[in-house]
């Protein structure tokens, strides 16, 4: 296979009728590493939202067992995306996804404004930073395939096209963004999260290119310094170097979605019924009368 051979089938696809199989080939062929570091983002721009961020400070999840909620919510997306909106399986992750949210008083515009982040941060960050560009068709596709999946969810008057969807994500953050108390504690334990990973000596060097990685909206609201402009210029040169060097491998056989990975929350494995806060797994999983 070509390195565009795939691109070139995609192409032939209807972004309507075939956006689960779109969305399937971007996130486990063509932009595994990308989609997945792009949700993290979208994960991360959503705390910037006092009314997110207060809800998530409340629950304590992201302070007491941040790894388990953010593989929970890995999870939950990359199996949405491999199994498709339109199976049993993957409406079997949205049915337990409503069954988790349904605990929570989260209001219909934060709901649209998440919904958002899943589209229109894998479509920033691939422009900026994959070995090619979403073409039209994929940008389509990908709002089609959470439209459906919104829908599913319940979610009320979700915008009727990319453009306007990704008009509503502008203006939401512009009008919702802002510095509060709660962002910054949950911005914090999401970030030590990301330092984790990463061996004890080297954290406090990369941190500050986490934060070269944040936009200063984002920064702002979390309360976290401007990197150096020089830190800034690096972190953007490494990703577009590595997505220029992409362009020359041969393309990928086997699929990399983020839920076949091995998950530090689950070392020997997970269910679907594993997913969700501790406290409230009895609940989740009672057989219903």
């Amino acid at each position: 296979m070509q390195r565009f051979e795939r691109f070139q089938a995609i192409q032939q696809l209807d972004p309507v009728q075939d956006n689960c199989e779109i969305c399937r080939q971007l996130a486990g062929y063509e932009f595994p590493w990308d989609i997945t570091r792009s949700l993290e983002i979208a994960l991360f721009r959503t705390f910037c939202v006092p009314s997110v961020a207060d809800l998530l400070d409340r629950t304590a999840e992201f302070h007491h067992r941040p790894q388990k909620r953010y593989d929970d919510t890995g999870l939950m997306v990359s199996l949405i995306l491999k199994w498709g909106h339109d199976t049993p399986k993957g409406q079997a992750v949205i049915q337990r996804m409503n069954q988790i949210h349904g605990h929570f008083p989260i209001s219909n515009e934060d709901f649209l404004y998440v919904l958002s982040t899943f589209i229109y941060e894998p479509v920033r960050w691939v422009d900026r930073f994959g070995w090619r560009k979403f073409s039209d068709l994929e940008k389509q596709a990908l709002f089609y395939f959470w439209y459906a999946v919104g829908q599913q969810m319940g979610i009320q008057a979700i915008p009727t096209s990319f453009a306007i969807f990704e008009q509503y994500n502008l203006d939401y953050e512009r009008e919702h963004f802002r510095y509060n108390a709660a962002n910054q504690r949950v911005g914090e334990s999401t970030l030590r999260l990301f330092l984790s990973w990463f061996p004890a000596p080297l954290r406090p060097v990369i941190q500050p290119f986490v934060y070269a990685i944040m936009d200063d909206r984002m920064l702002q609201a979390f309360g976290f310094p401007t990197p150096q402009l020089w830190q800034r210029r690096l972190v953007e040169q490494v990703l577009r170097s590595r997505g220029h060097l992409l362009r020359y491998f041969p393309p990928r056989q086997t699929p990399s979605f983020y839920s076949d990975e091995p998950q530090r929350s689950y070392p020997h494995g997970y269910d679907l019924t594993d997913i969700g806060p501790p406290k409230m797994l009895s609940k989740l999983n009672r057989p219903k009368a």
